[in-house]
């Protein structure tokens, strides 16, 4: 296809959402950086969602490989992807859905040496993370870069979500961990391994609500509209009740 065709086709693609999103705002997701780190239940419908909303340049992180277990909930996976690398299988998916995505991936575990640099020149971060060590390594340095930090977590029936930026309270003080302002050495470490539950229980939509939300949040955050969640507030719900959605302060 001809430049000019490609363009005419994204322009389509994205066609629903023009009385939303005017051409400049829509220009700021099509030449965003966005890094997701995580690619199961959370991170794959983040990553989808941000690819149909036409952002075009997208770097995903994860280590895993997906496997049975993962296919009540995460949209990336099925019987055929099990086995495979998530980061591979996710690009491909992605790209199939739009093919003007330049997905970047990262087959690799986030840890204090390489995450600075994987996260570097992100417009946002998206937190699809399931272990508290990953999320601290990695708020600190989005803190540190000036890169807004979009969280997202679920548990059975319930998710949270909010954003943490050099403006608002820090993901470890938000929520009190006895690592707020201590260096991660071994027994800083081993303290938040206390704090660690086992596997949680989840149910297919929770963790997709959450990450689909977070895509909103992004967007928020890219073109400056509406009320961004921030914390020290955090938009909790549990789908069991009969109001399931609010936004409390921590």
């Amino acid at each position: 296809m001809s430049g000019n065709y490609d363009e005419r086709i994204y322009w389509e693609m994205i066609d629903r959402q023009k009385e939303i999103l005017n051409k400049k705002e829509q220009l700021k997701l099509k030449n965003s950086t966005i890094t997701v780190i995580g690619c199961g239940g959370i991170g794959g419908a983040a990553i989808e969602m941000l690819a149909r909303m036409g952002v075009s340049n997208i770097r995903i992180v994860d280590k895993d490989k997906f496997d049975v277990s993962n296919i009540n909930r995460q949209l990336m996976s099925s019987m055929d992807s099990v086995g495979r690398e998530k980061t591979a299988v996710t690009k491909e998916i992605i790209c199939s859905i739009n093919s003007f995505v330049n997905v970047e991936t990262f087959d690799t575990e986030l840890n204090k040496d390489n995450v600075c640099e994987i996260i570097a020149g992100s417009k946002v971060i998206v937190d699809a993370l399931d272990n508290l060590e990953s999320r601290i390594i990695t708020s600190r340095c989005a803190l540190d870069l000036d890169i807004p930090f979009v969280h997202g977590a679920i548990h059975g029936t319930m998710g949270q979500i909010t954003t943490f930026t050099t403006e608002t309270p820090s993901y470890e003080e938000t929520f009190k961990l006895t690592s707020y302002q201590k260096e991660l050495n071994s027994e800083v470490l081993n303290e938040l391994k206390k704090l660690t539950r086992a596997v949680p229980p989840v149910i297919g939509p929770i963790p997709n609500i959450v990450g689909c939300i977070q895509s909103f949040e992004v967007i928020k955050i890219l073109t400056n509209r509406g009320n961004v969640i921030k914390a020290p507030d955090v938009l909790i719900f549990d789908l069991m009740k009969k109001n399931p959605f609010s936004v409390v302060e921590f």
